[in-house]
């Protein structure tokens, strides 16, 4: 069979690929994830009755801003994975930036308060339980960011799952603070980063697992 036999054969019956059709999956299965954790929080683990009060506190925006800063570069890195070639650029470096900004405000806290209390300041009431509260409602979330990857063409496979558990451990801390009585800088510094590293961690570990193609 010819070259030019073959390249016909293979590309009778094949349909044009709609480009907006990935953009319709990701939101579908954004808006899935993110109504489940929603759910789950509000219903299992209940708002945070003083969350009107809290809302008047700037350090609880910056904990919001903290988390959803996160969980969008995550998204861009979990779109950007799921198709060949596509390089993460800079965005690994503002996801650090991010990080360490948090860290020096938190620093900068721990610094200034009474020695007494900067212990409180970091474990608050809730160091036992947060991180895994996070990772928790975040499952939902990590279920739908590898229903998405699995129907695109990842090829790193580790760095993938990374992603995907990243963004749903932001985006979990983001619903869990709806939940948290905690807004202290130290606290969200640590303990927050620490639910978010965990479905990153189990992501890292089961992305060439459940992506292979």
């Amino acid at each position: 069979m010819k070259t030019e036999d073959l390249v016909s054969l293979l590309a009778t019956g094949v349909d044009a690929v709609d480009p907006s059709q990935t953009a319709r999956r990701y939101s579908m299965v954004l808006a899935a994830g993110l109504l489940t954790a929603l759910v789950f929080t509000a219903g299992i683990l209940h708002l945070n009755p003083a969350l009107l009060r809290y809302s008047s506190e700037p350090m609880f925006w910056v904990r919001e801003a903290y988390c959803a800063s996160l969980s969008i570069l995550a998204l861009l890195a979990v779109n950007r994975l799921a198709h060949p070639g596509l390089p993460l650029g800079l965005v690994p470096a503002f996801m650090v930036i991010v990080v360490i900004a948090m860290w020096v405000l938190a620093a900068f806290v721990l610094q200034t308060a009474p020695p007494l209390t900067r212990t409180q300041l970091i474990l608050g009431a809730t160091a036992k339980v947060c991180p895994f509260l996070i990772a928790l409602v975040a499952v939902p979330l990590f279920l739908a960011f590898i229903w998405f990857l699995r129907g695109l063409a990842p090829t790193q496979l580790r760095l993938a799952g990374a992603a995907a558990g990243f963004a749903a451990g932001s985006m979990g801390a983001l619903v869990y603070s709806l939940h948290c009585p905690e807004i202290a800088a130290p606290f969200v510094g640590v303990w927050y980063l620490l639910g978010m590293l965990i479905p990153t961690t189990l992501g890292a570990w089961l992305g060439p697992r459940l992506l292979r193609w």
